[in-house]
């Protein structure tokens, strides 16, 4: 849908604090945190700063229940108005893209695309033994899942583990694994998506990974029980949050 002149207003006054922001110590900061990403941005924008900030991308993106920022850092270092959303603080080291309220409350702002990460502690087979026990919490993580699978965004991934939400809504469009995108471990993870197309693989590094102990092939399933242990296992990894920008960027 286009956009209101008003809001076109807006992002052409945004797009001035993003100068700021990359021109100053946070760019300097931001570059040294994400130098790799920071690079491609720079390639694809003229090799410069001002000339990332002049390329800055077309798209306002919210990345749902993302409070590392993995995959908001990707877009944002190809030039995007990407923001993570999230109840709780973000890890990820950019308050300033961080918008902690509950999703509920931004899902009417205008966004060009959303890439949700809902909680799947109730949705995922690996919880199975407990559905019966948490029955109305269940219920209410699927109806919150379902909030972003009906959005009226015109571009829309729901990524999740193997769960009920295959049974409750629809087969996912794609289970990618981490060793598909350079990471030698093995994490099957669902996407639903409303325009965008499937990931394609750019590293598939399974042979090596198959080399590995089973404890290292699965890290994240055998983390040590701990206070993080669920935004640790949630973590999108790199190599998958770089795709995402790249190919749906």
């Amino acid at each position: 849908p286009a956009r209101a002149p008003a809001q076109l207003r807006d992002r052409r006054r945004d797009r001035g604090k993003l100068a700021v922001c990359h021109t100053g110590p946070a760019g300097a900061r931001f570059a040294a945190d994400h130098g790799d990403l920071y690079a491609g941005g720079r390639e694809i924008f003229g090799g410069t700063v001002a000339g990332y900030c002049a390329g800055y991308g077309d798209m306002k993106i919210g990345l749902i229940c993302e409070e590392s920022q993995a995959v908001t850092i990707a877009f944002r270092a190809k030039g995007h108005e990407a923001y993570s959303v999230d109840i709780v603080k973000c890890s990820g080291g950019h308050p300033e893209w961080h918008i902690q309220k509950d999703a509920r409350e931004v899902l009417e702002d205008y966004w060009d695309m959303i890439i949700a990460f809902p909680p799947c502690t109730r949705l995922c087979v690996s919880g199975a033994r407990w559905f019966k026990k948490y029955i109305a919490e269940q219920k209410a993580a699927a109806d919150f899942f379902m909030l972003f699978a009906n959005h009226k965004c015109p571009k829309i991934g729901i990524e999740n583990p193997i769960g009920i939400m295959s049974r409750l809504y629809r087969k996912p469009d794609q289970i990618i694994q981490p060793y598909q995108f350079g990471h030698k471990e093995q994490k099957a993870t669902c996407l639903w998506l409303k325009g965008l197309p499937k990931l394609i693989p750019t590293k598939n590094v399974r042979a090596e990974m198959m080399a590995l102990p089973e404890r290292e092939r699965e890290r994240v399933h055998y983390l040590p029980p701990s206070l993080n242990r669920g935004a640790l296992r949630s973590k999108t990894y790199q190599g998958i949050a770089a795709a995402m920008a790249d190919q749906w960027g």
